[in-house]
């Protein structure tokens, strides 16, 4: 059994982990049959503030960055109190914005 839950990192989201802003990062955060989505998020972002400051409004998550598990937007499959299972695997994809008018 795994003791550890990947969250991976997409485009520029890795910026705030130390990144280029390309590409993707793989975090490992530890994992325990109590770990939900929350806490593997709380786990990788006490170690980056600037993902921190990104990710989270308070105690609910930020607009900016899309939370996946196992590949299906946060909101359809597990919310951020889920419980994690051995082999899932948590993705953070920042959302893009721009345009003109």
């Amino acid at each position: 059994m795994p003791d550890t839950v990947p969250v991976e990192v997409l485009s520029w989201v890795t910026k705030l982990v130390g990144g280029d802003g390309s590409g993707r990062l793989v975090l490992e955060e530890p994992w325990t049959a109590a770990t939900t989505v929350r806490g593997a998020l709380a786990s990788a972002s006490a170690r980056f503030p600037e993902l921190r400051a990104a990710l989270w409004h308070g105690a609910e998550l930020g607009e900016h960055i899309e939370v996946l598990v196992n590949d299906a937007v946060l909101g359809i499959d597990h919310d951020l109190d889920s419980p994690l299972r051995p082999g899932d695997r948590v993705t953070l994809v920042g959302q893009y914005m721009g345009g003109s008018a």
